[in-house]
């Protein structure tokens, strides 16, 4: 025990678990099925964008976005920017998108769309239609991985990935999947703690 620095006080465990709504990410306790993808949405002389893993729950789906510089581009000269300053300073309404950031959406069958550069206020319960949020990532000398999760799952049809990227000379690009493939993941995966799924779902969402 040091005679001057003290460790901090510990925290209290809550008494009942926190539930976090299906639009905010993947249900817990939940195996999910997996469509195989080595999908490149775009590229450049400066850059790639790729989708190398999509994981399909009951609620909705996860992919992985893989972004890859071009050689003699290193990280301090293109940045995709899906970490960082940006993600967590406020923004106002109107604000222009830095030509640095890489934008990735999806379009569903139906015409509405998510993007990483939307959002959704946290207050929505639900939100109205299809939202993103960007989960864990990282990356650094020229490459770059992020995981980025849709709610809800998408109608039949074609399900379109939308990326654009600026500052690496890749004007807006759409890429054209079978939403059937993720539908029918969906259906394989598994529930392997009901209980932590339904904390994640309760039934008033």
């Amino acid at each position: 025990m040091s005679e001057f620095f003290e460790p901090p006080p510990g925290s209290p465990e809550p008494d009942v678990e926190v539930r976090q709504p299906p639009w905010f990410g993947a249900p817990r306790g939940v195996l999910p099925g997996v469509v195989p993808l080595e999908l490149v949405l775009a590229r450049s002389k400066r850059a790639a964008v790729c989708i190398t893993r999509l994981a399909a729950y009951p609620t909705g789906f996860e992919f992985d976005v893989l972004a890859l510089a071009a050689p003699g581009h290193a990280e301090l000269d293109l940045d995709p920017m899906l970490f960082g300053p940006y993600h967590h300073r406020p923004r106002r309404p109107g604000d222009e998108l830095p030509p640095e950031l890489l934008r990735v959406g999806v379009q569903f069958a139906d015409g509405t769309k998510a993007t990483n550069t939307g959002g959704v206020g946290y207050d929505q319960h639900p939100p109205p239609g299809p939202v993103m949020f960007s989960g864990g990532g990282g990356g650094g000398g020229g490459q770059w991985r992020q995981t980025e999760w849709v709610w809800p799952l998408p109608p039949s049809g074609p399900l379109i990935f939308v990326c654009e990227w600026p500052a690496a000379q890749i004007p807006l690009k759409r890429t054209s999947l079978d939403a059937q493939a993720i539908l029918d993941a969906a259906a394989r995966a598994e529930i392997i703690f009901p209980e932590a799924a339904s904390a994640d779902n309760p039934a008033d969402c």
